[in-house]
């Protein structure tokens, strides 16, 4: 094979681009920081497969720029509808519909499939100036000193290689990055029955409705109308002895079997694949100047829609502690707390949902999923990076660690828009310092400031806080909460804000 060297070396090469190498992809442009994306595929994954984006996953498609183009594209979860023999059983939720609140903007789950998410964010990241390098599989890697050393072979069958500062693998639970860098990973498998799961057309059913056919012969079957395209995703589950049969003329003979519509119902089948549910977690996140994020580190089940959520929150903690880094001057021991974040975070997220899966997942009725399960409780208290500096706080009170809340700012404008609201000023790269009820010092470059009173339209935003100053990082977490200004020069240095 003939070899040559790359004639561009970025500072960071992303291996793998679905939603996790995406994200990262488009975060590390908006920051100035030059990423090469690979892809061993021709295009883009095609499938549905993870469709649920969760509450704080829509924080970050918003600070990303990409929410309008998430909501157009996308709909609300319908309303179960169960079926035996032919009839209608009843209507049921899926998900618990949170009522609305001002420090949620987006209080419910929302479906999109995942082709559509990577296509949403592929389109952000050309918009940013980025590319995806299609049909290039990474064959190996060599660590250095101060480098990684990847060999990348392209559509062109030669190999070449790519020095970078830093590479990330978001290549899937099949991850070669995570293998060629030793990371071992251990799991269990959550369930022995194959499962199938297909995009196809389909005539016969309203688009109102998930259907689900629970007592099935063979299994239980679901057909979910894909909001914003034809399609409807086919989840079956199998005996473990069986293997399923993902061929057009399989997938037909499987719907006509379980449902009361005939094989000839079925029109395109766009895509299907089979999997076995397993839950499995990387020993680490990081060795050296090599990242695990996504699949590469954590493989989930199915149930609570947490995969592709949680693996973009990786994405986004990894994102901005690499823009410090490189373009700031941060000591690169911040890097070593993405793995003493999301670590933790990983395996609780997998508990999550392997608990789902086993009390029957969409089988089970309406499941109260809550704010761990939506990640918006899910945080960084006693992290790394977490200073709370007050104290004799009340147990409901927002602490260093948790989430930022969004909290609106002022009354709505005349017109009938939004006015502006908390996540208005935190949307950007940058960190901000929230000053509620209290003085705010005199700032370094690179940081956004905000002063809220209560008497002067952030009663809302007061109450969510609490008094004090609050360094809210680029992720929308609370780094530093305290009453000392000297506290910010201190706490800010160490994460290359100077």
């Amino acid at each position: 094979m003939e070899h040559a060297v790359h004639p561009g070396h970025p500072d960071v090469l992303i291996v793998g681009a679905g939603p996790t190498g995406l994200t990262l992809a488009c975060d590390l442009a908006r920051r100035g920081v030059s990423a090469l994306l690979v892809e061993k595929a021709a295009a883009l994954f095609p499938g549905s497969r993870g469709k649920g984006l969760q509450p704080r996953t829509l924080e970050v498609l918003d600070d990303l720029g990409v929410l309008p183009a998430v909501r157009a594209a996308g709909g609300h979860y319908p309303r179960m509808m169960s079926w035996q023999d032919g009839e209608r059983q009843g209507e049921w939720d899926l998900i618990e519909r949170n009522a609305p609140d001002p420090t949620v903007p987006h209080p419910d789950i929302w479906m999109l499939p995942q082709w559509r998410t990577q296509e949403v964010l592929y389109d952000r990241l050309r918009e940013l100036g980025g590319q995806v390098a299609f049909g290039t599989a990474l064959t190996g890697l060599d660590q250095r000193p101060d480098r990684v050393e990847a060999r990348l072979t392209g559509p062109d069958g030669i190999e070449r290689t790519v020095a970078a500062r830093y590479l990330v693998a978001t290549d899937g639970g099949r991850s070669t990055v995570r293998r060629a860098a030793g990371i071992p990973m251990a799991g269990e498998q959550v369930d022995q029955r194959p499962a199938l799961v297909a995009d196809l057309r389909l005539t016969g059913l309203d688009r109102e409705n998930w259907h689900i056919w629970p007592k099935a012969p063979g299994g239980a079957l679901l057909l979910c109308p894909l909001p914003g395209t034809a399609d409807f995703q086919l989840f079956a589950q199998f005996d473990a002895d069986q293997e399923p049969d993902t061929s057009p003329e399989g997938v037909r003979r499987t719907v006509a079997a379980r449902t009361h519509l005939p094989a000839e119902a079925v029109g395109e089948v766009r895509w299907a694949s089979d999997f076995r549910p397993r839950a499995a977690l990387a020993e680490r996140f990081r060795v050296g100047r090599v990242f695990l994020a996504g699949d590469a580190a954590h493989i989930h089940s199915p149930a609570g829609g947490q995969g592709l959520n949680t693996s973009v929150q990786d994405a986004y903690n990894l994102g901005w502690k690499l823009g410090q880094v490189l373009r700031h001057g941060a000591a690169e021991e911040l890097l070593d707390s993405y793995e003493a974040e999301r670590l933790p975070i990983a395996a609780d997220v997998l508990d999550i949902s392997t608990r789902l899966y086993r009390a029957g997942g969409v089988r089970a009725g309406a499941l109260n999923r809550g704010p761990r399960t939506e990640q918006l409780g899910l945080g960084y208290e006693g992290g790394p990076l977490t200073v709370e500096a007050r104290s004799g706080l009340a147990e409901e009170a927002l602490r260093a660690g948790e989430r930022a809340p969004d909290a609106p700012l002022e009354e709505p404008r005349e017109a009938g828009g939004p006015g502006r609201r908390l996540f208005d000023v935190f949307r950007g790269p940058q960190f901000t310092v929230l000053a509620v009820e209290c003085g705010l010092p005199v700032l370094p470059t690179g940081v956004g400031a905000l002063r809220v009173d209560a008497g002067t339209g952030g009663g809302i935003a007061a109450r969510a806080y609490g008094r004090g100053l609050f360094v809210v990082r680029p992720d929308g977490y609370v780094g530093l909460a305290t009453h000392d200004p000297a506290d910010l020069p201190g706490y800010l240095a160490r994460l290359g804000v100077c």
